[in-house]
């Protein structure tokens, strides 16, 4: 039996996302010393939007959510993670990333290309209510682990209370209820001594 060259393209991307397991983040697993990994990120937040999809704003395609957050930091195998409070490089949609999406998903047929390509883009856009719900769940784990770990990334240099609250104010536009909590862990976290006001 001859192998199509469609199918040896689709394994060719396979292989090379495994890459993606190589990629440390800076936050760390609940409760935990160890850096999660892009891998197991994206695989948390797929999981998360499926449990907590009955929270989102509007109804959302819950399939088109979870594509967006298993691909959505597959560009990093080139361009690396960007710390989400880094003060130099700007977490978001850079020409780097965008370069390492066409090379990538360049991999696969023509056709899957363009389509992981559009979901990727509109997930860095953030106008749909799945991009909004999708980034929702990318900006609530983080959160989540550094409420677990006394702090966790919050304890790095220039980390502090604003800085927090304005990078995880996106969450309410994928769903005002787990914003409503998600602020409530900001406010512990400050109540607890884990993430300091910005003059102290």
């Amino acid at each position: 039996m001859m192998t199509s060259e469609k199918l040896l393209k689709q394994i060719d991307f396979i292989k090379e996302i495994d890459k993606l397991k190589y990629i440390q983040r800076r936050t760390k697993l609940f409760n935990s010393d160890r850096c999660e990994n892009d891998a197991e990120h994206s695989w948390h937040l797929a999981l998360m939007a499926i449990v907590l999809a009955e929270h989102a704003d509007e109804s959302v395609d819950l399939l088109k959510v979870i594509k967006m957050v298993l691909i959505h930091d597959i560009v990093e195998i080139d361009a690396g993670d960007t710390f989400i409070y880094d003060n130099e490089k700007a977490h978001s949609n850079t020409e780097e990333e965008r370069l390492a999406a066409k090379r990538i998903f360049g991999m696969l047929p023509e056709q899957q290309a363009e389509e992981l390509i559009s979901i990727w883009e509109e997930f860095e856009a953030g106008e749909t209510r799945e991009a909004q719900f999708a980034k929702a769940m990318d900006r609530l784990e983080p959160l989540l682990q550094n409420s677990s770990n006394n702090g966790g990334t919050w304890n790095e240099p220039g980390v502090n209370y604003n800085k927090v609250y304005a990078k995880k104010s996106v969450i309410k536009d994928g769903s005002p209820v787990l914003w409503e909590y998600a602020e409530s862990l900001i406010d512990d976290g400050v109540k607890r001594g884990i993430l300091k006001k910005a003059n102290s």
